[in-house]
């Protein structure tokens, strides 16, 4: 079946972030990609607790905060090294991997916002604590096991998943990551993550998984899978690509 191809808008938006990532300054590609974003992640809970000791943030809700990113950082890396995302492991420009580190970057300022409380916001009160523990839990848990179910469902040949956590929503494992930064916008508590956040989902995460759709939309399955799912939220159905 021949495939779809994503809005114009969502493949240019996802080839101009893909070049950057993979090209930028050109030369030759030395550096595998998951390096830089294991980098990042692994190190994210030194560089709160640094924040933390830096601005003397000795509150519960700053600790919290490093429990949750801190382990998060840790179980990608563990991720990594037993289940790669077979996406991350191509080789990139030094270029490309500066740019994929520095745009990571972008959520270490939540913990600076935090920390220092630059931004004048309130502390989040216990309801607010207990929910970014609760929504961080389960969007953890989501997006491991639907990278454990797809990296060893396609080991063992390409194809359209459907069952498991894919029976509901097309793409489980991006609901889990923004469940799991949702966390740390409700630990922050000011308008300013959730907009740093809803740019990242509508500029890399939604061109993602358009350009995902339309290369899945060559099995002949598709319109019957993408008729009875969500894209990121079950029930929430519609037609992603033409």
């Amino acid at each position: 079946m021949p495939a779809s191809q994503a809005p114009a808008a969502a493949r240019a938006a996802h080839d101009i972030v893909d070049h950057l990532s993979a090209d930028l300054l050109g030369g030759p590609r030395v550096v595998k990609q998951a390096w830089a974003i294991d980098l990042h992640k692994g190190g994210t809970g030194l560089v709160v607790l640094a924040l933390m000791w830096a601005y003397g943030a000795s509150t519960v809700p700053a600790w919290i905060y490093l429990a949750l990113h801190g382990s998060y950082g840790v179980a990608w890396v563990v991720k990594d090294m037993t289940f790669p995302d077979r996406s991350w492991q191509r080789r990139v420009t030094w270029g490309g991997a500066v740019f994929t580190f520095v745009g990571l970057g972008t959520y270490w300022l939540f913990p600076w916002f935090l920390a220092s409380g630059v931004l004048g916001q309130a502390l989040p009160g216990p309801l607010l604590v207990a929910l970014a523990v609760a929504l961080h839990t389960m969007g953890l848990g989501l997006m491991l096991a639907a990278d454990a179910q797809k990296h060893f469902t396609l080991r063992h040949g390409p194809g359209l998943i459907q069952d498991g956590l894919f029976r509901r929503v097309r793409h489980p494992n991006y609901l889990g990551e923004m469940m799991l930064y949702g966390a740390y916008a409700v630990l922050v508590n000011h308008w300013l993550a959730w907009a740093i956040l809803g740019a990242t989902w509508l500029v890399v995460f939604l061109p993602n998984m358009l350009v995902i759709e339309a290369s899945l939309s060559r099995y002949a399955e598709w319109p019957e899978y993408q008729a009875r799912t969500g894209m990121v939220v079950p029930g929430l159905r519609g037609r992603s690509t033409g």
